[in-house]
């Protein structure tokens, strides 16, 4: 017993990825540690099959197809080996595989494969779709139930587990002669792999303290030694250290101590619950006692996140008027690159909607045969079925969210075409469709996500009521009318001196009917809640509010309107939806910021959702704190202006390390990140704040900052917090590294880390931040 304890096991350095006794290989391990070894699908793929890849713009290539020894990477070559150098992906950049005819490449080019033969990987971020068909159809299944296998042990695994995942990886591609044992200069190769420039006669130095044997090899244990001095945490180490004391244990009282700092749930419960579910040990845990493992397995969990967890889920009030939420809104869904040439696809349908995407828009022009098409008018860029599209959205338009989708409408067809607009729509949607104001709901409010689950909404024109007979149909709108609402359309298209350098462009003259401007009684029927509207001015629109009217703005006339009038404009969005989307003046698609649109209470901010940047950082932040479902309660100020933020707070930020930041120049093997850490407030203009850290000097692996960033906050409901990682270059820009944004409410305070993203939003784990979180209310 010491002082009046049990006694305790000793205590023991961090645990690092074991290589095994003697002479162990660590190329299979990882897949033993997934227990898929022995596995007959993962054999098949571990050795390799021929799989047709079917290329987006038809044809099909035979490619050799092979899982590699890490369990995570997949390497494909030409069959003979003749083709460019392989190429490969990762495992863990696919969101899902799916089976048949899904995609719509195969749809369009895989006819002459049986559909049980065929399957798409779809990827995270902006990586196109792989659609893949093999020789048989046992082998499309081995791949299929393979991939999904892998897949579920990755999400399954901790922190810690993808760290030993990770680093036995590395150490797989360092050993160059494949003997299972490091030379020196293997484990300089090693270092520059895993971002560190560590100095030479240090590294030397490491090398033999643990080269027990002498021969100038590390195998086995000697290697898993080495691993685990590189795997050091010294911030970790020292914080457990502080309250366990000297015996550097960690007893169920002290640990409730840890927790009553981090603002936690701070019974001695919940610390014995921590302990059983985290600590590694098996005496100790009998003993409600934590060990340092334990307690970096602890902090490196989702139990650790900076990101409340319990916001992962949906957690806010949905039954509120729909104008009391931000919603998800894509601008240009259909397409998959720039707006002046780029390609358009149902599948930037599915991604948006599977990021949370609530409202989605579709360009619609006469087509051909009688078939409305989607596409970006006046340019280049292709076009697809408007039939196509709804067929995308019904598959995919609850997959991520129960709550209603919005069709935004911008109609270029003719009579004739926008009622079969509508067939199509009643006919693929069916009772997901909604045609009708629900039963009992007061038309002073509009519904609300919870009334509308699992409903898709129609925004688009509506004939005034009541209307009889189709050759009833006329133009909504009076000539001044017809040129505002035409703002849209002359925003999208590119500026006069982009318009004048691309010759070809003026050659184009889509195909918008005579009869544009008017509205068929079939499509109108289809507007319940959203009916498109000019706007009428504040004034008017205050004084006679029409909750089921929605209006559009251009980025730069939202400006104008929140310069002028921010808080009438506040309060008109307190009682009906207001659509905001970019200028069409920028070539590249380029995003506006989100957040002074959503400081005024505008709802359906649409972005590009096929631009990455941090105003796609910044949406995803936006709605990751209520499930990512799509829609966040707007805060109390801005559904019923005017009103103050509830609280203000001073916030301090102390970023105290990195962990295992990504190289950016793969093909350089000397090249090394110089990161720092630029820490920004986004929320109303007063909160707008940015402070960063020194850069480190030449380590990507384990930078130690220990600064400190002070920020005040007046309405922390509506700010939002971004973390951006950078590589510094004194004569040039700096290098994106990582980021990632959540709202300020959903920051947990204390020590935690924060797992990064790539620009695309993929995850770039193992990659963490450490820091400190204290909120101090004023």
């Amino acid at each position: 017993m010491i002082c009046g304890r049990k006694a305790r096991p000793v205590a023991q350095s961090p645990r690092a990825p074991s290589g095994g006794a003697g002479g162990s290989r660590w190329s299979g391990r990882a897949l033993k540690k997934m227990g898929l070894t022995e596995d007959e699908d993962i054999k098949q793929m571990l050795q390799g099959s021929l799989l047709w890849k079917v290329r987006a713009k038809g044809g099909s290539r035979e490619r050799l197809f092979r899982l590699q020894e890490d369990g995570v990477t997949v390497c494909f070559e030409g069959r003979f080996g003749h083709s460019r150098s392989p190429q490969s992906f990762s495992v863990t950049h696919i969101e899902g595989v799916r089976e048949g005819h899904q995609s719509e490449g195969l749809r369009k080019h895989g006819a002459a494969f049986p559909e049980r033969r065929c399957f798409t990987l779809v990827f995270k971020g902006r990586r196109k779709n792989l659609d893949l068909a093999a020789r048989s159809e046992e082998l499309a299944r081995h791949w299929v139930q393979g991939l999904g296998k892998i897949m579920g042990r990755l999400q399954a695994m901790s922190q810690m587990e993808k760290l030993d995942h990770w680093i036995h990886g590395v150490l797989q591609k360092a050993d160059k002669n494949k003997d299972n044992k490091m030379s020196f200069q293997e484990v300089k190769s090693m270092l520059r792999m895993l971002n560190i420039d560590m100095d030479n006669v240090y590294a030397s130095k490491l090398f033999k303290e643990c080269d027990h044997s002498g021969n100038g090899r590390l195998e086995g244990r000697e290697l898993e030694e080495f691993c685990r001095r590189l795997l050091r945490r010294p911030e970790l180490e020292e914080l457990f250290g502080r309250y366990s004391g000297e015996d550097r244990v960690l007893s169920a009282e002290e640990l409730r101590d840890f927790l009553r700092d981090q603002g936690e749930d701070s019974s001695l419960r919940q610390a014995r619950a921590i302990i059983r579910k985290y600590e590694l040990n098996e005496k100790a845990r009998q003993q409600d006692l934590m060990m340092l493992d334990g307690f970096m397995m602890y902090l490196l969990s989702a139990a650790g996140d900076i990101l409340n967890q319990e916001h992962t889920k949906v957690h806010q009030d949905m039954s509120q008027p729909l104008s009391h939420y931000f919603i998800s809104s894509s601008h240009n869904t259909y397409l998959t690159r720039n707006q002046i040439g780029g390609t358009s696809s149902t599948e930037a349908y599915a991604k948006a909607l599977r990021a949370g995407c609530r409202c989605v828009e579709l360009d619609c022009w006469e087509g051909s045969e009688g078939e409305p098409v989607v596409y970006h008018g006046h340019t280049l860029t292709s076009k697809i079925l408007f039939r196509d599209v709804i067929e995308s959205i019904r598959r995919t338009a609850f997959e991520r969210s129960p709550y209603p989708v919005i069709l935004s409408l911008e109609n270029h067809c003719g009579l004739e075409q926008q009622a079969t607009m509508a067939r199509h729509m009643k006919a693929i949607l069916g009772d997901l469709l909604l045609t009708q104001p629900l039963q009992g709901q007061d038309p002073h409010n509009l519904p609300s996500p919870e009334q509308l689950k699992e409903k898709i909404l129609v925004k688009g024109k509506k004939l005034p009521e009541p209307w009889h007979e189709p050759q009833s149909v006329t133009s909504l709108l009076d000539p001044e009318e017809e040129g505002e609402e035409e703002e849209e359309e002359e925003e999208k298209l590119p500026e006069r001196s982009n318009r004048q350098s691309l010759q070809s462009l003026q050659e184009i003259k889509p195909l918008q009917a005579k009869d544009a401007l008017q509205v068929s009684p079939e499509l109108s029927a289809l507007v319940v809640y959203c009916q498109a509207v000019p706007f009428p001015g504040l004034a008017q629109a205050l004084h006679h509010p029409r909750p089921c009217h929605v209006s559009s703005f251009s980025e730069r006339k939202a400006r104008k309107l929140i310069k002028e009038a921010g808080p009438a404009l506040a309060r008109y969005n307190a009682r009906q939806l207001s659509r905001v989307y970019p200028l069409g003046l920028k070539m590249n698609s380029a995003n506006y910021n989100p957040q002074e649109m959503w400081n005024a209470g505008c709802q359906l901010v649409a972005l590009n959702f096929q631009t990455p940047g941090y105003e796609m950082d910044l949406n995803t932040g936006r709605f990751l704190g209520n499930g990512g479902c799509g829609y966040a309660l707007k805060p109390p100020c801005l559904r019923s202006p005017p009103g103050e933020g509830a609280w203000r707070l001073e916030l301090h930020i102390r970023v105290i390390t990195a962990q295992q930041l990504p190289k950016l120049n793969r093909e350089k093997g000397s090249s090394i990140v110089d990161p720092f850490v630029r820490v920004e407030l986004h929320g109303v203009p007063a909160d707008c704040a940015k402070q960063q850290t020194r850069h480190k000097q030449n380590n990507g692996f384990n930078p130690r900052w220990e600064e400190t960033l002070r920020f005040q906050v007046r309405v922390p409901e509506l700010a939002l917090l971004r973390f951006a990682v950078e590589d510094y270059d004194s004569t040039s820009c700096n290098d994106f590294v990582g980021q990632f944004t959540l709202p300020l409410p959903s920051v947990r305070t204390g020590y935690r880390h924060i797992h990064l993203l790539s620009k695309d939003g993929a995850s770039l784990c193992p990659a963490t931040l450490f820091v400190h979180v204290q909120c101090k209310t004023l």
